[in-house]
């Protein structure tokens, strides 16, 4: 799918996904990304959403946001309680879903100034 509104410079938006690759902005990644409004992280060298752990909620939290959101690839899966317990712990809200709707939902967040994070899984 293609996004093609871009409504303000200097936020990170999502431009496409599919094919085993998400596109923000211009830079096209091919594993797990970790995005935020103004910021792009490596995520986890992890196969998927499955293995997730509590140490891998660090680099999600280190960024602030008040709703995170999890993409897990084509299909939705949910990671070990644990990882969702680090976010319940801090009054974060975890949103788990497949990697389109993570996607579409950043941005929507992101247009609505919501200080929102994604770990997206291609």
């Amino acid at each position: 799918m293609r996004f093609t509104e871009d409504s303000s410079s200097g936020i990170n938006v999502i431009r496409t996904y599919g094919g085993g690759e998400i596109k923000v902005n211009q830079e096209v990644y091919r594993g797990p990304v970790i995005v935020s409004v103004s910021q792009i992280v490596p995520g986890p060298a992890i196969g998927g959403a499955g293995e997730l752990t509590e140490a891998h909620a660090a680099p999600l939290l280190a960024l602030e946001p008040e709703l995170v959101l999890l993409g897990t690839g084509a299909r939705q899966s949910f990671p070990a309680a644990n990882f969702g317990a680090e976010f319940l712990a801090k009054g974060i809200g975890l949103e788990v879903m497949d990697t389109g709707a993570a996607c579409r939902t950043f941005n929507v967040l992101v247009a609505e100034h919501r200080r929102v994070v994604a770990l997206l899984f291609p």
